[in-house]
């Protein structure tokens, strides 16, 4: 078996472990869609690579040709395509409403104002005003 003949193949391990890398390593929504895309797109190669038959034509009835590539596979990754582009503009128009209620898109900062907020809400049940306390820091200090 030739290592270096299944190039392919390496790509597609290479583009998934840099947008799997992309989306644990970085806290920003937008790079984390990006690389989500990456590792969709590195599937979309893998797919392609299985559906890719050396010496087969498209499925034409011939007597000529004996061996035949099936087209299902990029039939469903034109599909997946079409469905992935959706998708991350969903994401991206998500991120635009996230950023317009917390003011980032950092992952960090969003869970800190979410932690702050559940905590004012959990000392306004206790009867706590918003008026009589200086910051929610001071009372974890």
């Amino acid at each position: 078996m030739n290592i270096i003949g299944h190039y392919n193949y390496w790509i597609v391990v290479i583009l998934m472990m840099i947008g799997f890398y992309i989306v644990i390593a970085h806290g920003n929504l937008i790079k984390k869609l990006m690389g989500l895309s990456i590792f969709q797109t590195a599937v979309f190669f893998f797919y392609i690579s299985i559906g890719k038959i050396t010496g087969a034509t498209a499925p034409i009835l011939d007597p000529d040709f004996e061996l035949y590539s099936n087209p299902l596979p990029h039939v469903l990754i034109l599909t997946a395509i079409v469905v992935g582009i959706a998708t991350t503009a969903l994401g991206l128009a998500l991120v635009i409403r996230i950023q317009e209620a917390y003011g980032s898109i950092e992952e960090s900062e969003i869970q800190d104002q979410d932690t702050q907020d559940q905590m004012e809400c959990q000392l306004e049940a206790y009867g706590y005003q918003k008026h009589s306390m200086m910051s929610v820091k001071t009372l974890d200090e």
